[in-house]
């Protein structure tokens, strides 16, 4: 499974793909990830917060509710574990994304300056 998900990662993103063992690296941190085959999430709680690190759909399979499925999937099993607060950060030229996230609640709380190879990343949050 890691292998296919390093594989579907180096689709979503060709420029700094990740490997299995990097996957395998966030399992072992108590990362959870929900898959599919044409897209995963990435994400992390810690009491009643949690983090997405990354979210990806295959490049064919982009605006046709894959990612919105992911995240409602996401929060159904955090609401589960008790938590009220998702965060992420999205690079600020990241439009798709940005929509994305605005579209299923979350809100900008703030800004990182030059955190993505001198992109300003966005903080965001949702209340579930």
């Amino acid at each position: 499974m890691l292998n296919e998900l390093a594989n579907l990662h180096q689709k979503c993103f060709p420029h700094k793909p990740w490997s299995a063992d990097d996957f395998s690296d966030l399992k072992k941190s108590g990362c959870e990830i929900i898959a599919s085959q044409h897209g995963f999430i990435v994400y992390r709680q810690t009491l009643d917060e949690a983090e997405i690190i990354t979210i990806g759909v295959h490049p064919d399979a982009r605006r046709t509710g894959i990612a919105a499925a992911m995240l409602g999937i996401m929060e159904a099993d955090l609401k589960k574990h008790g938590v009220k607060h998702v965060f992420l950060e999205v690079a600020a030229d990241n439009t798709p994304a940005r929509t994305l996230y605005e579209n299923n609640g979350f809100v900008q709380i703030g800004v990182r300056p030059k955190y993505y190879d001198g992109q300003d990343a966005i903080m965001m949050r949702k209340d579930i």
